[in-house]
């Protein structure tokens, strides 16, 4: 063995003892404050009951009795000085909570808060470097989990720093003369180190004295940490998105488990109720974790259902030996296991957990089963006022009589978050966790807590439809709470099988797609196999809600035709579904037996309006939405030619006489007059780009929209040096919408029908402008209009908007801050399109690996934060499929001509239908190709450019 000169160590350690020392003068550590009442904290819109303050004295009791002066910290258990970081972020929650309802007075809350702050900045860190995993509480001195000194320490906990980081920041928040102080205590510690390759990691003292870094946390847990860290500005990627899990049936119900189990990585894999409550209580519950909160309240019902068994599990302290336990829905391959943190199974210590059954309550307080098991647990309270028990043994009955702060603590912070109207603690936390109780089956993979809209509308807004998507100004409606209930849906008949079924498209590949580009397809292709309804044919156009759109119809198809090509469903596969879509368009109720609706329920095929209530009527019909599916339902007989006669029964069904009207597209809505009548409504549609891509899928079909049809003259706005177009100048129409210039529908034109000069000369300075961004200031921009899951919902991250360049949008057109989004479909259509370009090779670098392999590619993430944008839907994930598609064809148009011997064209050819048929059986427009590639082109005006703006 070559000796080694033990210099280096010794330098190490010198240049962090200089490190930590220079921080300790650079961050001031103020001398005692005071607080001020004066932000929204104190505002409680829902004042707990008499009962309810009962409980929540009870619970401060035992930070009262577990208090320790010389510290300020208090007791993780009662009677035992000592306490892990987690354990001081829940006694930081406490203090806030007692002071807002009136549990303490704001003397003795500062009092109280100085004397833990002043402690707490002098810990003693473990190797200089964050704090150590456990502390004497009454002397601050490191120790083991004995309570016995240890100089060196046990090394920390990721998680734990996750936890006090949430509890700082609502410190911060309700008591802003204390965020000096707590940035200066962040500052000392060496966040970093506890951060690696996007994910959490903790550290541990071997028997050789060595510190190993071992990763921390599994789903649920390990999200929850991620997003204290994220508080503060310390990003953890990896950490916060739900991969790895998968679905394991428990009780009837898909339950989501981490995939990395003990034997694998000698870490607990364990389902528990506590990490998804402090989530809802504290940040909301929001997309796919409200979800599997879910799923986990439904599968403890379940079990009680078949057992008769209350059940609400989690970790928790015990009374006797070991001490500690963790009581899962699922662990380590064993449903309802029991175990300690070796994996040592207990099953006859099995508890009712007081905390989790006050959380459930709380965040679902209209669900039967939580009224039930929190009602077993609500008056377990020590005799002598000592708090809450930790919960009740299910084999004895007896109470489970451990005393601790992580019971205490949390139901006073769930009574907070009652007191709010159950509005989420932290101050990022936008919106309000819904109360409405799960889904009776939440294994339908659907949360229960979303709002019912089709679209998501904006409170106050006009009615919005599915991301990716335009919309037009139609009466908005009154959104109902979110419908629980499953209704019964409606059976619907293919077609019946066509002649001589292809066994793939007539469309000719380039190439093979490469492992990566296949993994991405199979990926995007989840989405429409999570989504989709057997009994129908259906796919939903958002993963949240019910409902579908002729346009999300459209892009259905589209991804179809784009999977089948790219050989990732069978031919089988592609058969069933399209002769089922076809059988399902056949049975849509026609608004004024004309056109299809605005929106359906994909449960009862019957018409909704934006807010996802019945309008057995129909809400109007949206040219632009038709026009999607008519470029669908067009290359479907292009590429699948035994289809076109059932496609072309369907379309002779509709009447076009008010949608095409002398050559522009108009949409149909529906008001509601102050009498009480219902008065339709038609209105040129001036969408930018929507415009131009449904015009030219109707010239498809032999109408002449050459007013509509892209072409003219269009006004510009100056964004990033570039002529932006704004919108088209005409004097057809006054009609006003909320103006802005988005990439989606440029990008899908460009991937269907190709870049003919004068979409060209609208798409290019769309892209530059972006990219020029990007080199200005750093910041990856793919602008669209995407789905999020919260408020408002529906976002356009504009490159123009209202006047103003790289604004945020709601449908209302007002800004929404800090919402703009980097679109994944947007990122990938753009790499499709311009391969060669930098930029937009590093848009696709930014995003390619943004999916849930379950459920589909993710909307995009937040310029601000980086954080994924939580949201799925078919629009993202078709022209994620129709991209790769682009790719592997050569670049050529996706939409390719078809025959005009067909019963469309004879009808026509016929006249006199009665329907607004085109008046000669002629395309209006032709694929052809020059120097700059192939596109399908129609006669008309130059493009030309009108600088200026609104």
């Amino acid at each position: 063995m070559i000796y080694k000169p033990p210099q280096p160590k010794l330098l190490r350690w010198i240049a962090l003892f200089l490190i930590g020392t220079f921080l300790q003068f650079l961050f001031y550590i103020p001398t005692p404050v005071l607080s001020q009442n004066s932000n929204s904290c104190s505002n409680i819109t829902t004042p707990l009951t008499s009962e309810e303050q009962t409980y929540a004295r009870a619970a401060w009791q035992y930070f009262v009795k577990n208090y320790q002066p010389a510290t300020g910290f208090t007791n993780s258990t009662g009677g035992y000085p000592s306490g892990t970081l987690w354990d001081m972020g829940n006694y930081l929650m406490a203090l806030n909570t007692a002071r807002w309802l009136n549990l303490t007075d704001q003397a003795d809350f500062d009092s109280r808060l100085n004397k833990f702050l002043t402690t707490l900045s002098s810990l003693k860190l473990f190797e200089d470097a964050l704090p150590n995993k456990v502390y004497n509480a009454a002397t601050a001195q490191m120790v083991d989990y004995g309570n016995n000194p240890l100089e060196r320490g046990l090394g920390w906990s990721a998680l734990d720093v996750g936890r006090i980081m949430a509890a700082f920041d609502v410190i911060r928040t309700c008591h802003p003369q204390y965020n000096d102080w707590l940035k200066g205590i962040i500052a000392k510690w060496q966040v970093a180190r506890s951060l690696k390759d996007g994910q959490l990691f903790g550290a541990t003292v071997l028997p050789d004295n060595k510190t190993l870094l071992v990763q921390e946390g599994r789903l649920g847990y390990e999200e929850y940490g991620a997003r204290g860290y994220q508080l503060w500005g310390f990003s953890a990627p990896k950490a916060i998105a739900l991969e790895p899990f998968k679905l394991v049936e428990i009780n009837g119900v898909q339950i989501p488990v981490d995939s990395r189990d003990f034997q694998s990585t000698n870490a607990n894999n364990y389902v528990v109720s506590e990490s998804y409550i402090l989530d809802g209580i504290e940040f909301g519950l929001q997309g796919e974790l409200a979800d599997f909160a879910a799923r986990v309240l439904d599968v403890q019902k379940r079990r009680f259902d078949t057992t008769g068994q209350l059940t609400a599990v989690t970790e928790d302290n015990i009374d006797q030996a070991p001490y500690f336990l963790y009581n899962t829905v699922y662990a380590n391959g064993t449903n309802w296991a029991t175990i300690t943190d070796t994996n040592q199974p207990y099953p006859q210590f099995r508890s009712l957990s007081t905390k989790a059954a006050f959380g459930w309550h709380y965040l679902f307080p209209e669900n039967a089963y939580a009224q039930k098991v929190f009602d077993a647990v609500k008056d377990l309270r020590s005799p002598d006022d000592s708090g809450y028990y930790a919960g009740i043994y299910e084999e004895s009955k007896q109470p489970n009589k451990a005393l601790t702060g992580n019971t205490n603590g949390l139901i006073l912070e769930i009574l907070y978050y009652k007191a709010r109207g159950n509005h989420p603690l932290i101050a990022s936390a936008s919106t309000s966790v819904s109360t409405s109780k799960p889904s009776e089956n939440a294994s339908s993979g659907t949360s229960s807590n979303q709002p019912n809209s089709t679209g998501k509308p904006s409170e106050n807004a006009s009615p919005t439809t599915p991301a990716n998507q335009p919309n037009s100004t139609v009466t908005t409606p009154t959104a109902t709470p979110a419908d629980t209930s499953k209704p019964t849906e409606v059976a619907v008949a293919p077609i019946p099988p066509v002649d001589s079924p292809q066994s793939s498209s007539n469309l000719k590949l380039d190439r093979s797609l490469t492992p990566v580009e296949r993994r991405y397809a199979e990926a995007a292709w989840r989405y429409f196999q999570a989504n989709y309804h057997a009994k129908n044919g259906l796919i939903d156009d958002r993963s949240d809600f019910k409902g579908a759109t002729l346009w999300g119809l459209g892009d259905y198809l589209a991804a179809l035709h784009a999977a089948r090509s790219l050989d990732t469903i069978t031919p089988k596969e592609f058969d069933q579904r399209t002769r089922h879509l076809l059988g399902a368009l056949t049975k849509l109720p026609l608004f004024a037996g004309e056109l299809p609706s605005r929106s359906y329920d994909t449960r009862s095929l019957q018409p909704v309006d934006y807010g996802g209530n019945p309008a057995p009527e129909g809400n109007g019909w949206s040219a632009l939405d038709l026009g999607r599916m008519l470029a669908a339902l067009y290359n479907l007989k292009s590429c699948h030619p035994e289809y076109t006669a059932a496609v072309d029964k369907i379309v002779l069904d509709w009447s076009y006489l008010r949608v095409v009207r002398e050559g522009i597209l108009s949409s149909a809505t529906v008001t509601r007059e102050e009498d009480g009548r219902y008065l339709t409504r038609v209105n040129p549609e001036i969408r930018l780009g929507y415009e131009e891509y449904a015009a030219r899928a109707f010239q498809l079909w032999g109408f002449n929209l050459d007013r509509s049809a892209v072409g003219g003259e269009y006004q510009t706005a100056s964004v990033e040096g570039l002529k932006v177009p704004i919108q088209r100048h005409r004097t057809d129409t006054n009609s006003k919408v909320n103006q802005y210039t988005v990439s989606n529908p440029f990008v899908l034109y460009a991937l269907e029908f190709g870049l003919d000069p004068k979409m060209r000369s609208l798409f290019e300075p769309i892209f530059q402008a972006q990219a020029e961004r990007y080199r200005r200031t750093g910041t990856l921009t793919a602008s669209a209009t995407t789905s999020i899951d919260r408020k408002p919902y529906t976002v356009h991250s504009t490159i123009t908007g209202q006047g103003e360049s790289w604004v945020a949008l709601g449908d209302d057109g007002q800004p929404v801050p800090k919402g703009r989004l980097v679109s994944t479909a947007v990122a990938f259509a753009y790499n499709a399109l311009l391969p060669d370009n930098k930029y937009s090779q590093q848009l696709q670098e930014g995003t390619t690996d943004l999916y849930n392999p379950l459920i589909g590619f993710y909307e995009g993430f937040y310029e601000t934060t980086g954080k994924t944008a939580v949201g799925f839907t078919s629009s993202t994930n078709s022209m994620i499929l129709q991209s790769l598609l682009y790719n592997v064809t050569n670049r050529q148009p996706l939409i390719r001509p078809t025959t005009m011997n067909s019963l469309w064209w004879q009808t026509v050819t016929k006249g006199n239908s009665g329907r607004g048929l085109p008046n000669t059986a002629i395309q209006q427009t032709k694929l052809t190709s020059d120097s700059s590639g192939s596109y399908w082109v129609s006669d008309g005006e130059k493009t030309h450019l009108v600088t200026g703006t609104k």
